[in-house]
């Protein structure tokens, strides 16, 4: 039997209680809420593993309701899975750049979600698992606190944004690998609003701000970015 929470997010009560249903007999334990207000209550109060979210809602849409939760830290690592009638691919790329783990069209067949379900939260455990493994990254003369979100050179706080840490992680994460801004945004920023650009405002402010160890971030020319593999 399972034992994850999840929040079934939809306005129109028979698809609402179908899911519901289907997801009970696999064990999960089900919340729901009819729109956008209720739901982000009750992933504040209730902590669910996953959200099945539609993405046309009363009040405040699907897409809204991501951007939220992955803005927050308290809800950013919750699972989304999109589920909804629109199947534009603007509204699919937009919900999965803000952070959706995965997405699914009506009219669906419930084994066929039932596996999504099961697929993404075992995704998510295993990065749960990873990044727990990972809380404190060392690279060279840096120390990156992934928990407390604080990086020391040498001993010495930088002083870096939300944006600025994530950017610095990931790279530093990935040593020698060169990174598009393009992947840059849609991997580590996960923001729509974000333009390549701002990744280049970005790595100039986190350089300056590690002063004598900016080189540790290199610019691959024509490319992107990459850290160096063994300062």
């Amino acid at each position: 039997m399972q034992n994850e929470r999840i929040l079934v997010v939809e306005d129109e009560e028979d698809i609402r209680e179908l899911i519901a249903y289907h997801l009970r007999r696999e064990g999960y334990e089900v919340l729901q809420a009819h729109n956008g207000l209720d739901a982000l209550s009750l992933i504040k109060e209730k902590n669910p593993d996953l959200v099945l979210l539609d993405l046309m809602l009363p009040g405040m849409d699907g897409i809204e309701i991501c951007r939220r939760m992955k803005q927050d830290p308290l809800t950013r690592d919750v699972c989304i899975i999109m589920v909804t009638a629109k199947e534009e691919e603007s509204d699919q790329v937009l919900g999965l750049g803000l952070g959706a783990d995965d997405y699914v069209t009506k009219p669906f067949r419930p084994r066929a979600l039932m596996a999504r379900v099961e697929a993404v939260l075992r995704r998510g455990k295993l990065n749960k698992d990873h990044a727990a493994s990972e809380d404190v990254l060392e690279h060279g003369p840096l120390e990156i606190n992934r928990e407390g979100h604080e990086v020391y050179a040498e001993g010495r706080l930088v002083p870096l944004t939300a944006t600025e840490f994530k950017l610095l992680h990931f790279l530093a994460s990935h040593p020698g690998r060169v990174f598009s801004r393009g992947q840059l945004l849609s991997r580590v920023i996960k923001d729509a609003l974000v333009t390549e650009r701002n990744i280049d405002v970005h790595i100039r402010s986190i350089r300056k701000k590690l002063g004598k160890h900016r080189e540790l971030i290199q610019t691959v020319r024509g490319v992107g970015y990459k850290m160096v593999a063994s300062p």
